[in-house]
């Protein structure tokens, strides 16, 4: 048997361990709570910079079209070139073979009927 004092001492350590856990759980939520604060300030301080109109271009000049890096032809090329590759990859991929589990049902209604047996014997013979 348990003492009181051994009782006592488990209590103790139960209330000190769950005091720590929700203790640390605290300083994870505040934590949290915290980067979520500083997220949305940053998010706020970016969209007031977004805000604030660019200023316009005063001649014609010095507006320019802006070209992308990789020329349209060239772009066409690859992107037909990859879809080619990914389809003939595709085309080599075959479905794996897999076994199909046979039912348990006659293998377990087996030993379901062996133990019947088994039991059976045994209160015929008077040992059960």
């Amino acid at each position: 048997m348990t003492t009181m004092a051994e009782f006592m001492g488990g209590l103790n350590l139960t209330v000190l361990g769950v005091t720590i856990v929700f203790m640390v759980l605290a300083i994870l939520a505040v934590v949290l709570y915290a980067v979520g604060w500083a997220e949305r300030r940053m998010v706020e301080k970016e969209a007031k910079a977004a805000s604030t109109p660019a200023p316009a271009p005063t001649s014609a000049a010095e507006v320019k079209e802006e070209k992308p890096a990789i020329p349209p032809r060239d772009l066409a090329v690859i992107t037909a070139a990859v879809l080619a590759y990914t389809a003939e990859k595709a085309s080599q991929l075959r479905p794996l073979p897999f076994k199909r589990k046979v039912s348990d049902a006659w293998r377990l209604y087996g030993v379901q009927s062996q133990m019947e047996e088994v039991e059976d014997f045994n209160y015929e013979m008077g040992k059960w």
